[in-house]
Parts: C-alpha cells; sequence; structure tokens
C-alpha cells in the first residue's frame, strides 16, 4: 500500500510542475487590468491543481515516511525544467542543467540501502 501512496505522491509532483507552467503563461501575458491578470483560467485552474495536490500529499504522508516525501517532492525540479523546455520554448542553461543534475546525484544517494 506504501508504493501506491508515494506513486501517488509523485504524480501530484508532476501535477504541481504543470500548475506551475500555467502560471508562467499567465505571467507572460499581458493583462488589460489587475484583476485579469489574478481571475483568468490559467491562474483559477493553477492553484486549484495546487489545492489539489495538498490534499494528496496531506493524506498520502499517513502511509508513506517523511523520508521518502521530501525526496518525491524534489521531483518537481526536474518536470519544471522538462516541461518549460517542452511548453514554454525555454532553453535550459549550464546552471539549470547542473541544478538538476545535483538534484538527481542527491536522490540517488539518499535512497542507496546503508
Amino acid at each position: 500500500m506504501n508504493r501506491l501512496f508515494m506513486a501517488l505522491m509523485f504524480l501530484g509532483t508532476f501535477f504541481t510542475a504543470i500548475s506551475q507552467i500555467l502560471l508562467k503563461q499567465s505571467a507572460n501575458r499581458t493583462w488589460k487590468n489587475t484583476l485579469s491578470e489574478y481571475l483568468n483560467w490559467r491562474v483559477i485552474l493553477a492553484y486549484t491543481i495546487f489545492f489539489g495536490v495538498l490534499l494528496l500529499n496531506t493524506y498520502a504522508y499517513t502511509k508513506v515516511d517523511m523520508k521518502y516525501g521530501s525526496i518525491i517532492d524534489t521531483c518537481s525540479y526536474i518536470f519544471v525544467m522538462i516541461l518549460s523546455v517542452g511548453i514554454l520554448k525555454e532553453r535550459i542553461s549550464r546552471g539549470k542543467l547542473i541544478g538538476n543534475l545535483v538534484i538527481l546525484t542527491g536522490i540517488f544517494l539518499y535512497t542507496l540501502p546503508l
């Protein structure tokens, strides 16, 4: 049962990355007024996703050890980088690539059995 909730948390990090992309898309647009800037479908959907993932993680943490939850959460940085290249057509800078490699190395080292 533990692995199911770990998989749900992992899926939640992917949806968190999607919501961050939606917020970035909204921020890149020009809006006619401040209200439109904050009350548009991208922002509302992004925060709805954030809230859903928050509820999911709150329940999942009752079944998953904290040490694994923190590792799963760091995967969102990797998802954001991949989605920003694919959706926003951003370039991967050297710093972003090195940072994500450090994250992957940390995940690998942290999960090694002792």
